[in-house]
């Protein structure tokens, strides 16, 4: 995080716009709340990316709310390129000020530099490679850029640049340090899966029960079950049996993490902006 906040700070100079990726999935749990303090007031827009993935009602209060903050918001499918064709149009809404500055002072027309900010597995190299293209033009390293950033054109007068992406120090919230372990921000090989996924249920059930009864084949009265109780029935309904015809919990954990990821399960957002307490600054 140390290396990172200081060559965030030491390429702002250089930079018009900060482009953050958040997850549409865990929008609170995947912003770093370090970021507003490092980036100031340079212009700034918030990217829901993975949109396909999350709930399509709470995305849309997701960006209601951004827009209640005067947050620019933007929500994307980098699979799809859903939303995308707005990207650049809305930079420039953003940077109409800038714009304006750069043509009183003979310079329009200039190249516009983003600087493109995000956690692991929000998506930020599918972002690039969606707006560079196949080619991902990469720009020559100019004076002052911290060395291992990368530069991408993606259109006449418009370049990116990447940032590693890194996890803050230290979770607040015990919640958060689980939202990002559900949806794969976290490495599985550090953590107890069968707790994880445990965990998942628990999480799911009060809003998405119905999902995981459609998916798991799951009879009434499973909505009472607490979260082991509940994996071993998943389980056993998907025949995950070992010797003796106990329920394999390790292996049911990793399919059921494996299918909520990959929106198997469905589309779900495990935070709402009514129960969630937003970064400060947004």
């Amino acid at each position: 995080m140390a290396k990172t906040r200081r060559q965030i700070q030491q390429n702002l100079p250089l930079i018009d716009l900060v482009a953050e990726l958040i997850d549409a999935r865990v929008p609170v749990s995947s912003r770093n709340p370090e970021l507003p303090a490092l980036i100031g007031n340079k212009p700034h827009m918030v990217l829901l990316n993975k949109c396909d993935m999350a709930d399509a009602d709470v995305t849309a209060q997701w960006s209601a709310y951004f827009d209640a903050h005067q947050q620019s918001v933007l929500c994307l499918d980098s699979k799809s390129g859903k939303g995308f064709s707005q990207f650049i149009p809305q930079v420039k809404t953003v940077l109409t000020p800038r714009l304006a500055q750069l043509q009183a002072k003979g310079m329009a027309g200039r190249t516009l530099r983003i600087m493109v900010v995000g956690i692991p597995n929000v998506g930020k190299s599918s972002f690039i490679n969606r707006l560079a293209g196949a080619s991902r033009a990469k720009v020559a390293n100019r004076p002052g850029v911290t060395r291992g950033n990368q530069w991408f054109l993606i259109g006449k007068g418009v370049e990116l640049m990447d940032t590693p992406g890194v996890l803050w120090p230290k979770f607040e919230d015990q919640r958060v340090g689980e939202h990002l372990a559900f949806t794969g921000a976290i490495k599985d090989s550090i953590l107890d899966i069968e707790t994880l996924a445990v965990r998942l249920l628990e999480c799911l059930l009060p809003r998405y029960g119905q999902l995981l009864a459609a998916r798991y084949k799951l009879e009434p009265g499973f909505e009472q079950m607490e979260g082991y109780a509940l994996l071993c029935e998943i389980g056993r309904r998907r025949g995950m049996k070992i010797s003796g015809g106990d329920v394999d919990t390790e292996r049911a954990a990793a399919m059921l993490l494996e299918e909520f990821r990959n929106v198997k399960i469905g589309r779900i957002t495990l935070e709402r902006p009514e129960e969630a307490a937003i970064n400060a600054g947004l």
